[in-house]
């Protein structure tokens, strides 16, 4: 089962460490492998918020996401969204910009670098609304009751998680705004490009995340369907006829895994330009850590791992809203990746444990955590 899920991955890790080592020799291999580590750290989280929507769809499109999936990924985010990036903000053609990547690497950081506000900007408010739209969701399970509780009641108000994120959006621009001008005004007209990539990332949120949970309802209504023509079938002995839109539903869900992906690789491609500014070694080290985040999906969904710890969905969504609120105070002041990377780690871990905490309460004393029984376990405190 682990070499089934894990294959590709263990193949692309020593396909990526050779091509390091005859691309720069040992110092570029100890740098993919860095980087490989860098990108899973960053994006476990990533990992186990995918597998709660993966696990909805059947084998065949999670064959589709760990193979074509992952030539969006690695080639899409790792290799070309940098050279895009460049491109855009310096006005340049997409083979100039591969031009300086590898000519000047410096002048490519620096302008990578200029951009980073925007992409801060798009990629926060996009994560925020994850966070936002789950913690204000009326759930049976909750992790930890005491800001849950409170905050799912809040949730009945229509439209709350978008003025909120709004209003996080107005601050960070206004802020920045204010910062430049403190300091001479250089990046005083970036502002307005802070603005503009926040309600970027606000729609994109809301028009990938809605297509996604129109289709899943339809899904969901046309599983019951199926199951009662089975049960007529059974009954009369008629032939069943094929259900069409149940491969639409998924096909919109994967294009939301896409748009994830994309929006959890922002800091990871960032971050990389702090260890090398080589676009070769960052697309081999970050490709390599892209195949783990997605082999990791799949294990966690054919092992049933999110059903045996329930609060890993949770710590993951935490993770998620702390990633967007450091993604959206790097517009202004630098956070070390190390602390990014460990911010995840730890609240998944902390979820983690807290799941093996209640289930081991419930196989000494019965009962569920979340309904007051003697088994009840304080969760995540």
């Amino acid at each position: 089962m682990l070499l089934k899920t894990f294959g590709w991955s263990f193949a692309i890790t020593a396909l990526g460490l050779v091509a390091a080592v005859f691309y720069g020799g040992w110092e570029a291999l100890g740098v993919v492998a860095i980087l490989s580590v860098l990108e899973i750290s960053l994006s476990f989280d990533n990992a186990v918020v995918n597998a709660g929507i993966l696990k909805k769809m059947n084998a065949f499109w999670q064959k589709i996401f760990l193979t074509i999936g992952v030539l969006i990924a690695v080639f899409g985010m790792r290799l070309v969204f940098p050279v895009v990036i460049v491109a855009i903000t310096a006005k340049l053609g997409p083979i100039e910009a591969v031009d300086l990547s590898f000519n000047q690497p410096d002048r490519y950081q620096e302008l990578v670098t200029d951009a980073h506000p925007a992409i801060a900007s798009f990629g926060g408010m996009f994560l925020l609304m994850i966070f936002l739209d789950f913690i204000f969701e009326e759930r049976d399970i909750q992790w930890l009751r005491w800001i849950e509780r409170p905050l799912a009641k809040l949730g009945k108000v229509d439209m709350l998680s978008v003025c909120i994120a709004l209003i996080v959006l107005l601050i960070s621009a206004m802020t920045f705004a204010a910062q430049a001008h403190q300091h001479g005004g250089g990046h005083a007209d970036k502002a307005e490009t802070v603005l503009l990539a926040g309600v970027a990332g606000l729609i994109t949120y809301l028009i990938v995340g809605g297509l996604s949970s129109y289709f899943e309802n339809k899904l969901e209504e046309e599983e019951e369907r199926e199951h009662e023509a089975e049960e007529e079938a059974r009954k009369t002995g008629k032939k069943l006829s094929a259900v069409v839109l149940s491969g639409k539903a998924a096909f919109f869900m994967f294009l939301y895994l896409e748009v994830l992906d994309a929006s959890f690789s922002f800091d990871g491609v960032i971050g990389a330009f702090a260890i090398t500014n080589n676009i070769v070694l960052m697309a081999l080290g970050l490709g390599i850590g892209a195949m783990y985040v997605r082999s990791l999906t799949v294990y966690l969904v054919r092992q049933g791992t999110l059903d045996d710890y329930v609060y890993l969905e949770h710590g993951a969504h935490y993770a998620i809203g702390a990633l967007s609120v450091i993604l959206l105070v790097t517009i202004q002041y630098q956070i070390n990746e190390i602390i990014t990377g460990l911010v995840g780690v730890v609240l998944i871990a902390w979820s983690f444990w807290s799941s093996v905490r209640r289930n081991k309460a419930l196989e000494a004393g019965g009962g569920d955590d979340n309904s007051g029984s003697k088994a009840e376990v304080p969760s995540g405190v």
